[in-house]
């Protein structure tokens, strides 16, 4: 039987559809109504002046610099007054920011200029944070966002411009975008408006590096009275910042911003304020705090009361906090740190830049005259660097080299950087992604591109993808989340991340989580979504744990050195230490997650045990060749091995000669300005060769210089190596001999002609010149009866360089230093004469020493 047709139902849905359509065209309408009727220039703050010179710049070229300073508005007006730019043709805008906070601040502020609700025309997208809906034209992202976006479409179709906001902080994540953008723009889509914006750069150098014009806002910055205080100790930073406020309130008007490094100093200091009993309202503000506390330092008090916002650099750009007139600046900020040698990356408490010293004190004259207390000395600024070091130089590239390997670079070279990322942190990075299998001879494997998928650092997505293998993802997502948020517990807990784990599992089964156990939570959350695992509030197998950490710092694994006495023994070749009453002091093996990297012994502050039998697959045997510095010799073994943590070691009875030799060549790389005879006539011939360098830079003189000769030494000394054994053996190599013929059969004839060792003067003597290694014109030193009738200053080099001659007495004392000999027999001799013949009564002294006879010796006056 045919069913009859529901048409009530028919009619309903008919109903929604066409409600669903009408909303679409009515946010279509409402965002041309926009374009035809929002006007930037309505809005009265400095950057308006420059608007119209942007777009014009904008339509004719693909690149632009923005200079502008604090408060002018172009965080929010520029991207808002780019919509109307025809050259876009009605593409997005992608606007990064340095900072989470900012993004959200911003994207906030430019929807309600709109009168709209962020997600509609302007959205924002932050690490695990989506407001961006179908119709956003503005998108504000933050970290590596945009190197995701670029990823997924490296031509960035359906993007007209990219802004980088807050350039002149140099995060290694805008410099990273900013050279995929660039690549891009090169290859792809030279129609891609890039535009790079800050209040403090170095113009000049970056619009030569970019290639770019410059458009400058001249502000409405009010003048900002500077009070230096004097010296501070780092130690008492929060105290002696608590005096600097207490002296603001007192004497100023207006909400007080304090810089602080971090959230330590910034909670001692809160609590010595609290105790001093202000009539003000005192706010923390720092990265890791809640939203709800990071509005309300950043809004007008609710209650109208005078506040003091205690923030880190976080407070130094972008974000405008109402009501600030004074600002005290601690002068330090924290930044973290990546030490290639221990492979590990650490937070260091250092002196801010003069660049980020004038952004912080211009916060406190965006409203009308201000304040800044500068703890420090009008000197110490004078010594204060420039401009702040770009983060690329100085963090972790582990994330850099995976996301060019990504893109299909394996080289980071091929790009063009405005700071090329240091070799030896790149080298370390490739090391440890080559560890992980995410590379293999600098290219990217499926599961290094499984790893990329991952939001997170490539050791933490290595452990979840490794977990998901051993089938313990649930415990893996909690980890991870521990592993990047700040210990809940805090070191008196002692170092077990186990203690961690089953505390978050405990609250979170009693549905009682702390608000840091709900941050870590959340991140979890984050992460189970993603990978697609369900909570588990199971107890924890430490070692399941410490499995998953050596999965994710395979050179953190830790065996206990012999003793003991709570040290382990990294697989990185580093030493370092729990406390000795914790309760993992005395275990065998350790994974650590969290350690300082401090030189001679660092401290562990979070670890798991460890079954060493889980460690098999990890045990090479290795022939290990090395020069034993101690004993001068080489040192020839086969080990069992994990990392630098030696098992099993027996002598190696007839080790690879090739191997003896590279050995012997590394420890010259080190040591061997010790090792080989570098003596006065080896230094001579080496200043020699480099001062004809120097002279004839197209002559093809190679780089003779010690520690040239040492990095390069396999090239010139490897046959002189093959019997050597110990240090005694590389002293009797006669290194003048070997460097003299390392050179061609040319090059060995031109030295002596054009740079010769020694120079005869007329009273027959060979005398040696002394040869600079900077170029500078060679002493010869003689004494000065031996050059009677010598006319002229000797000459080297083809003739083109004379001399610089030191004349002697005939006790081999300086008498005169010239380089014209003719000028001092016709001026200077006489006077010489005069206390030559004084002291040295019984030689002879002509009145012509244009004709006299050179002597060698001893030449007596006639009687």
């Amino acid at each position: 039987m045919r069913k009859t047709p529901d048409i009530r139902s028919f009619v309903e849905k008919q109903f929604f559809y066409f409600c669903s359509l009408l909303s679409h065209w009515m946010q279509t309408l409402n965002q041309i109504q926009f374009i035809l009727t929002f006007n930037t220039k309505d809005i009265d703050l400095p950057v308006v002046a420059i608007l119209d010179e942007i777009r014009e710049k904008l339509y004719t070229e693909n690149t632009l610099i923005v200079n502008a300073p604090p408060g002018a508005g172009k965080s929010t007006l520029v991207p808002l007054d780019l919509l109307q730019l025809k050259a876009l043709d009605g593409q997005k805008i992608i606007m990064l920011e340095p900072r989470r906070l900012a993004a959200r601040s911003i994207a906030e502020r430019m929807a309600s200029l709109l009168g709209e609700e962020v997600g509609q025309t302007v959205g924002y997208r932050i690490r695990f944070e989506n407001r961006v809906g179908k119709n956003t034209r503005i998108e504000v992202v933050t970290e590596g966002i945009l190197t995701r976006m670029l990823h997924s479409d490296n031509s960035l179709e359906g993007v007209g411009a990219v802004i980088f906001d807050e350039f002149h902080e140099r995060s290694i994540f805008a410099d990273v975008a900013l050279a995929l953008c660039r690549e891009a723009q090169q290859i792809l889509r030279p129609d891609l408006r890039i535009v790079v914006m800050s209040a403090t750069l170095n113009l000049p150098q970056l619009s030569e590096l970019l290639q770019a014009s410059v458009v400058q806002s001249q502000g409405r910055q009010f003048p900002v009275e500077l009070i230096y205080t004097g010296e501070s100790d780092l130690r008492m930073l929060p105290e002696l910042a608590a005096q600097t406020i207490l002296k603001a309130v007192r004497n100023q008007e207006g909400d007080i911003l304090t810089f602080l490094p971090g959230e330590a100093e910034i909670r001692k200091c809160e609590t010595l304020l609290k105790e001093a009993k202000l009539p003000v309202e005192i706010h923390p503000l720092y990265g890791m705090l809640p939203k709800n506390k990071q509005l309300a330092a950043i809004f007008p008090s609710s209650r109208g009361v005078r506040k003091v916002i205690l923030a880190t650099s976080i407070a130094e750009t972008s974000l405008t906090i109402e009501g600030v007139k004074v600002v005290v600046d601690c002068g330090y900020s924290r930044t973290s740190r990546f030490d290639p040698r221990s492979g590990l990356s650490r937070l260091e408490t250092v002196s801010i830049s003069k660049d980020s010293a004038d952004q912080r004190a211009g916060r406190a004259g965006r409203l009308g005259p201000g304040v800044c207390y500068r703890m420090w000395s009008k000197a110490s600024h004078e010594q204060l660097a420039e401009h702040r070091t770009p983060e690329i130089m100085e963090a972790d590239l582990a994330d850099l080299l995976l996301d060019l390997a990504q893109w299909g670079i394996s080289d980071p070279n091929q790009l063009s950087w405005l700071s090329p990322p240091p070799r030896g942190a790149i080298a370390q990075a490739s090391e440890l992604l080559h560890s992980l299998d995410a590379l293999e001879n600098g290219k990217i494997t499926a599961l290094g591109k499984e790893l990329h998928r991952l939001p997170c650092h490539p050791r933490i997505a290595h452990m979840l993808v490794m977990a998901k293998k051993e089938g313990n993802l649930a415990l893996a997502t909690d980890l991870a989340a521990l592993l990047e948020e700040r210990d809940p517990l805090g070191r008196d807990a002692g170092i077990d991340i186990n203690l961690r784990i089953e505390a978050l599992r405990k609250q979170r089964s009693d549905n009682r989580l702390s608000k840091k156990m709900k941050r870590i939570d959340k991140v979890a959350e984050s992460y189970r979504q993603i990978i697609g695992c369900k909570v588990s509030n199971d107890p924890v197998d430490p070692y399941e744990t410490g499995l998953l950490l050596v999965y994710a710092y395979p050179e953190r694994i830790a065996c206990a050195r012999v003793g003991n006495n709570a040290q382990f023994q990294l697989a990185n070749g580093s030493i370092a230490m729990a406390g000795h009453k914790d309760d993992l002091a005395y275990e065998s093996w350790l994974a650590v997650a969290h350690l300082n990297a401090r030189e001679g012994m660092g401290t562990i502050f979070l670890a798991s045990p460890l079954n060493p039998t889980d460690l098999a697959p990890l045990v090479k045997n290795r022939e290990v060749i090395n020069w034993d510095s101690k004993r001068g010799t080489i040192n020839a073994v086969a080990e069992l091995r994990i990392g630098s943590i030696v098992l099993q070691s027996k002598p190696l009875p007839d080790p690879d000669p090739e191997l003896l030799q590279q050995a012997i060549s590394d420890a010259i790389k080190k040591d061997g300005e010790h090792l080989l005879n570098f003596n006065d006539e080896v230094t001579q011939w080496q200043n020699r060769v480099l001062s004809l360098r120097k002279w004839n830079p197209g002559q093809g003189w190679p780089d003779v210089s010690t520690q040239e000769l040492l990095h390069t030494n396999g090239e010139w000394l490897a046959p002189y190596l093959q019997n050597i054994r110990k240090a005694d053996d590389l002293k009797k190599i006669d290194l003048l001999n070997v460097l003299q013929y390392s050179l061609s059969p040319e090059l060995q004839s031109a030295l002596n002609e054009l740079a010769p060792a020694r120079i005869k003067v007329p009273s027959g003597s060979a005398i040696k010149l002394q040869y600079q290694p900077n170029g500078a014109p060679p002493v010869l030193a003689v004494r000065l009866q031996e050059v009677f009738g010598l006319a002229d200053t000797p000459k080297l080099n083809g003739g083109k360089l004379g001399v610089l001659m030191h004349l002697l007495s005939p006790g081999f004392k300086p008498v005169q230093v010239t380089s014209d000999l003719r000028s001092f027999w016709d001026n200077t001799y006489f006077e010489v004469k005069k206390e030559l013949k004084r002291r040295y009564p019984k030689h002879a002294w002509p009145d012509d020493p244009w004709t006299e006879q050179a002597v060698r010796g001893v030449k007596r006056k006639e009687k």
